[in-house]
């Protein structure tokens, strides 16, 4: 386990896939989604946000790098959330989100890394992992649910951090078990979404159990669920992720702060 105790940085989660965090003297967001609630087509099922932001992106103060998981569905990237990259140095992401979204944007296929330079000295290395939007091959599903991207970060005498992004394969974070674990802080996204015409309605991302199943995997430290909130699409939200934890004897891998929240 790394020198630097996890709970020495505050994860905020701010709704939906949005997470705020300060790492090796950078700070980080994921996935910006900042609209109000409403209906949002797609070019599949309709997608429809039940609750605001706890924040706005002119309150959030600098930017220093954008994770995020994919760029072409609105509950990860919103219109607000597309004008905030533009005021933000570098947005990692997906290969085709990396040709999509601009000069500041920056691809990462798997195991791919990208250095980056600390205010102190030093650099954070992040590492593009594997992540599969759905159900069964990857191949398969990206045909339907598109390409997405999970992140580890990494850096001398700082924790290790891994941010699933829309990843619902437990395989895929074996993978990453292997080259990481044991895992200090892991933000991993959940909420079972479901669709009844997708994949016979099976969850398109981690479900509460396999969230747990997937802490366990990882041997991670602390637990910060993301992405179980705001959206009509999410079918587990807070009581079930704790219920899954408790019940796999891992509840007190959960963050604090998002315990405590109500």
């Amino acid at each position: 386990m790394s020198q630097l105790n996890a709970d020495q940085f505050p994860v905020r989660t701010l709704g939906g896939p949005t997470a705020l965090f300060e790492y090796g003297g950078l700070r980080f967001l994921t996935d910006p989604t900042f609209d109000g609630p409403g209906d949002y087509p797609s070019t599949g099922p309709t997608l429809t946000k039940t609750a605001p932001s706890l924040t706005t992106p002119a309150e959030l103060g600098p930017i220093d790098v954008v994770l995020l998981s994919h760029d072409e569905h609105a509950d990860n990237l919103d219109t607000s959330g597309r004008g905030l990259l533009a005021d933000v140095p570098l947005t990692l992401t997906t290969p085709g989100g990396g040709e999509r979204l601009g000069e500041q944007a920056k691809g990462l296929a798997d195991w791919e890394t990208v250095e980056l330079e600390r205010p102190g000295g030093g650099t954070i290395t992040v590492t593009g992992v594997p992540a599969i939007h759905g159900p069964g091959p990857r191949e398969e599903v990206e045909r339907f649910a598109g390409q997405v991207v999970g992140f580890v970060l990494t850096g001398e005498g700082l924790p290790t951090v891994y941010v699933s992004g829309d990843n619902a394969s437990l395989d895929a974070v074996k993978e990453i078990a292997r080259r990481f674990a044991p895992v200090d802080t892991a933000i991993l996204f959940a909420g079972a979404p479901r669709f009844p015409m997708l994949f016979g309605g099976d969850p398109i991302v981690l479900d509460s159990a396999q969230a747990a199943d997937a802490a366990r995997i990882l041997d991670a430290r602390r637990v910060v669920p993301a992405h179980h909130d705001s959206w009509a699409h999410f079918t587990e939200g807070r009581e079930e992720l704790k219920a899954a934890f408790t019940a796999a004897g891992l509840a007190d891998r959960l963050d604090q702060d998002w315990t405590r929240r109500s």
